[in-house]
């Protein structure tokens, strides 16, 4: 989430340590993710080890094609030739980028490349759609501390109608140990050069779909590469869609809440939906209706007020405080001029909806064409699960309406 300098192993942050050291002793016994969060590096100021992640490329040298096609399939020059459009343009420059074949069976890969499903292709290639699709990749950036498994089923969505898609995902080892210049910014840069390799072709565009503020300040980092490179790349973005975000500012609150969640996943208060009621629940309402918001357990109160400390003085450092704003400032001002759709919901705990309805206006008055949809009672990044009838609608009218206005014209 941004660059962090190697904040993890400042001496400034040795009262916040203290004080999260503290709370973690007191409630290790009641909630056994306590005592997972005091192996991590920002609490024992021990580094987290960043694991050895290859980052996987297609194989341009090979025709690869899944084995689910079968032989015959994959005997057909009009599939091989379509399959080959998925893969990137030419092979990286440097021999620093290693080119494998993508191992599905490799869980924390940060880069995967998903292939439309075989009953999406057109084999007669007379649809116009069908070979616009082939053509567009969505790139789905995940929140802070997702991993490839909980991406799947939005890349399988999108593959289930024609469209190529990366997952990408950074393991939370690696955001707390980040470091300027470190590896978390060279996925970013080989992602970037990787995407631009595809545009190289006359008529590929892309889609971006990020979630929360991780996804959305990739996505900004990934807009700057594309500047320095080349600004006609950012032309070939055809939409981008975003869940559960954005916060336009550094705001500590945000970040400690974000955090908290991807350390007790499941035990966090953000993972919970707000559709019933009991007497502790804090009563809000939205429009007409409702809804009784659940209050944080005593343990993760602590960790928040703890990490909220924390993130107020590490987001006042001049240089993360510098850097932020300026990919921050990019995605107020500088975003591409394509279609913008913003889900995000008023029970999120994370992303106050607030923050997300000021941004969007400010992006409709600066000439945007922006859609937005309040799920209501979803909790953060969590709204297909909950609402996929909804959700997947969303999609699809925006894709229709933005993406493939060309071949529905026709």
């Amino acid at each position: 989430m941004g660059s962090l300098s190697g904040i993890f192993q400042r001496p400034v942050i040795a009262a916040a340590v203290a004080a999260f050291a503290s709370v973690s002793v007191d409630f290790s016994d009641k909630l056994p993710i306590f005592s997972k969060l005091a192996n991590l590096s920002f609490v024992t100021r021990i580094r987290v080890p960043v694991p050895n992640v290859s980052f996987p490329v297609l194989d341009v040298s090979q025709n690869f094609v899944p084995s689910a096609f079968g032989s015959s399939v994959a005997s057909s020059p009009f599939l091989v030739n379509l399959y080959r459009s998925a893969k990137l343009a030419k092979e990286p420059k440097s021999s620093a980028f290693k080119t494998t074949t993508i191992t599905p069976s490799s869980p924390d890969l940060l880069y995967r490349w998903h292939l439309p499903e075989p009953s999406t292709i057109d084999v007669s290639g007379s649809s116009d759609c069908s070979s616009e699709k082939s053509r567009t990749v969505v790139v789905l950036l995940g929140w802070l501390g997702s991993k490839q498994k909980h991406l799947n089923k939005y890349a399988e969505w999108y593959t289930s109608r024609g469209f190529h898609v990366i997952t990408f995902t950074f393991p939370l080892a690696e955001i707390l140990s980040y470091q300027v210049g470190g590896k978390t910014e060279q996925d970013i840069e080989l992602l970037a050069t990787h995407l631009a390799d595809w545009l190289e072709e006359d008529g590929k565009n892309l889609v971006f779909h990020t979630f929360s503020n991780t996804g959305w300040l990739t996505y900004g980092a990934i807009l700057e590469k594309f500047q320095k490179q080349d600004l006609s790349l950012m032309g070939r973005i055809r939409g981008c869609i975003v869940d559960s975000a954005p916060v336009a500012a550094p705001d500590p609150q945000v970040w400690a809440s974000g955090f908290s969640a991807a350390f007790l996943k499941k035990h966090s208060v953000a993972t919970k939906v707000h559709a019933t009621s009991k007497e502790s629940d804090m009563e809000v309402l939205v429009g007409r209706k409702t809804f009784m918001e659940p209050k944080p357990a005593i343990a993760e109160s602590a960790l928040l007020a703890v990490l909220e400390k924390f993130f107020d003085m590490i987001l006042n450092l001049p240089v993360v405080n510098r850097r932020l704003s300026d990919v921050l400032n990019l995605l107020s001002s500088g975003q591409p001029s394509c279609p913008q759709l913003y889900i995000y919901s008023s029970a999120d705990r994370v992303i106050p909806a607030g923050s997300v309805e000021s941004f969007i206006e400010k992006q409709r008055r600066a000439g945007h064409e922006v859609r937005a949809c309040n799920f209501v009672f979803t909790p953060h990044v969590d709204h297909f699960r909950n609402d996929p009838k909804l959700y997947t609608t969303q999609l699809s009218q925006f894709l229709d309406d933005y993406v493939l206005t060309h071949c529905k014209r026709s």
